[in-house]
């Protein structure tokens, strides 16, 4: 995948890009906020990242447990209802957490700027 062009007119949406590269993260890898946003080109903006993150729980097929932060910790896991979901999902999709970090966090982080190129 290469970044989307926006349609003469289009409206960009962040929150929008950042679902369609949440997405795409391969069942067993983990990506960080700051991958996402250094992807999108906004490389200072992967609190936004966070935000969007946050807000993905109403959106369907986004796996938002996949992202983490740039040292593989489980930072948005209160936004799951239950503070050991975020693990349980990660777990299920055979990533390892211990002490919410993902264990072998630098051989599960899936990076779009090399993966999507």
């Amino acid at each position: 995948m290469t970044k989307k062009k926006k349609a003469p007119g289009e409206e960009p949406n962040f929150f929008s890009d950042v679902y369609e590269v949440v997405k795409l993260i391969p069942k067993g890898r983990v990506t960080s906020y700051g991958a996402i946003a250094r992807y999108l080109g906004t490389g200072m903006s992967a609190r936004m990242v966070g935000w969007a993150m946050n807000a993905a729980h109403s959106e369907k097929g986004v796996p938002a447990h996949r992202v983490v932060n740039s040292q593989g910790l489980l930072t948005g896991k209160h936004h799951f209802g239950s503070p050991n979901e975020m693990a349980k999902r990660l777990a299920r999709d055979g990533v390892k957490v211990a002490k919410d970090k993902v264990v072998d966090f630098e051989m599960r982080l899936w990076d779009p700027g090399v993966e999507l190129i």
